[in-house]
């Protein structure tokens, strides 16, 4: 294959803290220097969610401001996506960011169970959310915890809800949502081509099986997503000790399975976004 694979870094989350993985980034500054050295490590995209001092999900228009400006001097042609995940805030409080045109941001479209809690995404909500996407010129990444996210995303694509090219994220191994298993990635890739033809895709992991999904995606054409959000070792024994190892331990599936890491100006290129 000699489609550039396109790595997204998921830097910080609501959940992982300083206690489990001091790498964690929390701070902006902190994002900041560890989004750097993911991106020089072939991460094109940067998936964030922002922090209080305590280390508790934040929401803040401000702190993502702040992200954004830093992000923009210290790797200014990263294509930046902002979370409006539901752990940072409640209703329209998740999507006050948007007004600052970020390149992308992530969309859930429908609701699903997490870990200790049922992650809520009303209709209402989703389309308040796809609407000031937008309105600001936002390209939403679907985020897809279940098969009917997938459909939901198609219906949106082809009502002019989610205009242009559908590019959506398979998330596997949230416990008591959709856990890891090769048939169901497959069927889901083979349904996401059937509804929406042009639709590009990518693929996250949780927990040990980051790196699971992460060859899968590769050596299937897709995209994919590494950091410490979502994984916060490398093994069992042996705690992450940044951002980028495990953007480099993607980048180097890439190698085995003869895939050029996509470049800044590639994934842009590719996902159909404005130039930086």
């Amino acid at each position: 294959m000699t489609t550039p694979c396109i790595l997204c870094v998921a830097i910080t989350g609501s959940v992982p803290t300083k206690a489990a993985n001091p790498a964690v980034p929390i701070s902006v500054e902190e994002q900041i220097e560890s989004t750097h050295a993911a991106y020089e490590a072939g991460a094109s995209i940067c998936h964030a969610h922002v922090r209080n001092a305590d280390e508790t999900p934040s929401s803040d228009p401000e702190k993502f401001a702040a992200l954004q400006e830093g992000l923009k001097k210290h790797c200014p042609d990263m294509i930046i996506q902002f979370s409006t995940g539901g752990r940072s805030g409640a209703g329209e409080a998740r999507g006050g960011m948007l007004p600052l045109r970020p390149d992308m941001a992530s969309l859930s479209v429908g609701s699903n169970n997490f870990p200790t809690r049922v992650y809520e995404n009303p209709p209402q909500l989703v389309d308040w959310l796809a609407g000031e996407m937008r309105t600001y010129e936002v390209k939403p990444e679907i985020e897809a915890f279940d098969l009917s996210h997938i459909f939901k995303a198609a219906e949106m694509n082809k009502d002019g809800r989610i205009p242009g090219q559908l590019y959506v994220q398979f998330v596997m191994g949230v416990k008591n949502a959709m856990p890891v298993d090769r048939e169901v990635f497959d069927f889901y890739i083979k349904t996401l081509s059937r509804l929406a033809p042009d639709a590009l895709w990518c693929a996250a992991g949780i927990g040990p099986n980051q790196i699971v999904l992460n060859e899968w995606s590769i050596a299937a054409g897709g995209h994919t997503r590494a950091g410490l959000e979502d994984n916060v070792r490398l093994d069992k024994d042996t705690l992450a000790p940044s951002n980028a190892a495990l953007i480099k331990r993607a980048a180097d599936l890439c190698e085995k399975y003869e895939r050029p890491v996509a470049t800044p100006a590639q994934a842009r290129e590719i996902l159909g976004l404005r130039p930086a």
